[in-house]
């Protein structure tokens, strides 16, 4: 496996704590100033060029729950994208040793609330956050039922390698958009 590696400037590692295969979970509202998150809103929730591509089977390739669409930044130790630059202020914020994979999700509007199906991002211990983009009623769910709801400028720091899920959205006039972070 590869990854985006964190060294302090003394070329030492940085480790940060973290939890490990445990239903515990962190959310920050108002994460970012309000002008970086309007600029990233600005240039992939208000953007119509924003390059987004569909996968079927939201919570795995080729499941039937739905699809939705997506935007890879960074997978497998290499940058996927042009719109790279747009992730620096959570780089600079979040602590983190190594990124596997940053990607912009994007779930359409749906008559009714769709439940995708359970999943983990990786199977092996690592970390994660969710960046929400828009408010609305989607929500992420924990395998322990808890509902984070969809909230503008709200992270959430979590264990991707314990079952989740996500929802569509029924309230906002073009869909559901977050940011996915994997990374130890």
């Amino acid at each position: 496996m590869t990854y985006w590696e964190k060294t302090d400037t003394l070329g030492g590692v940085i480790t940060p704590p973290f939890f490990i295969n445990c239903m515990e979970y962190k959310i920050v509202d108002d994460y970012l100033p309000i002008d970086q998150y309007q600029n990233i809103a600005d240039e992939i929730v208000k953007n119509n060029n924003f390059p987004l591509y569909v996968l079927n089977g939201v919570s795995g390739f080729g499941k039937a729950d739905g699809y939705y669409f997506i935007h890879l930044m960074y997978d497998n130790g290499e940058p996927r994208s042009n719109k790279l630059p747009l992730i620096s202020p959570f780089l600079n914020k979040m602590e983190w040793f190594a990124i596997r994979r940053i990607k912009v999700n994007f779930y359409p509007t749906t008559k009714e609330i769709q439940k995708h199906g359970w999943h983990v991002d990786y199977k092996f211990p690592h970390k994660g956050a969710i960046y929400y983009l828009n408010t609305n009623d989607g929500k992420t769910i924990l395998e322990d039922g808890t509902e984070i709801d969809s909230v503008a400028n709200r992270m959430l720091f979590f264990d991707p390698s314990i079952k989740h899920r996500s929802t569509t959205c029924t309230n906002d006039s073009h869909g559901r958009y977050n940011i996915n972070f994997n990374f130890v």
